[in-house]
């Protein structure tokens, strides 16, 4: 299902959560589930990933992950932003068994984009028990498939950023 390079990409972050004795957690809204659907894809990962949320709704991030609704509303900053992404993987820090929880949201496309916020637009924040959180931005280029799996690698990588 997925390619060498990612499966080798998500056994490094298994293997580096069992070196630290950590667990995972993902909270997906743009991958729909595509980054705990990769870890779980190797044999032995139970272990290490706690568990995920696919929060494709704001009422979903609001409701799983205690996302403020007021994020959403205008004039604040949008489903599709750091602000979401933090809140999203703090969330999914305190609705876990997690130690480090990682979040993803953007807009894959192919519609949806716009000047400010164009299609490839994704947010991905990680967080960390006893740490602080943060959103790294990234403008992927591609159709809806490439952004959904360049949001994946990224995602892989910054799991493996947040253990040290």
């Amino acid at each position: 299902m997925f390619d060498d390079l990612v499966r080798q990409q998500a056994e490094a972050v298994l293997q580096a959560c069992r070196a630290a004795g950590k667990k995972i957690a993902t909270a997906e809204s743009c991958t729909g589930g595509l980054i705990a659907g990769c870890l779980t894809e190797i044999a032995g990962s139970s272990d290490v990933v706690d568990r995920g949320f696919v929060t494709y709704s704001n009422a979903a991030k609001t409701e799983m992950l205690g996302v403020s609704a007021a994020l959403f509303e205008h004039p604040g900053p949008g489903a599709v932003s750091a602000e979401v992404a933090v809140a999203m993987a703090k969330g999914a820090l305190q609705a876990s068994q997690a130690d480090v929880a990682v979040s993803a949201t953007g807009i894959a496309g192919p519609g949806g984009g716009s000047a400010e916020k164009p299609v490839g637009l994704v947010f991905l924040g990680v967080a960390a028990k006893g740490g602080p959180a943060h959103a790294v931005r990234h403008v992927f280029p591609g159709d809806r498939g490439e952004v959904r799996h360049a949001t994946l690698r990224a995602a892989l990588d910054l799991i493996k950023e947040a253990l040290g």
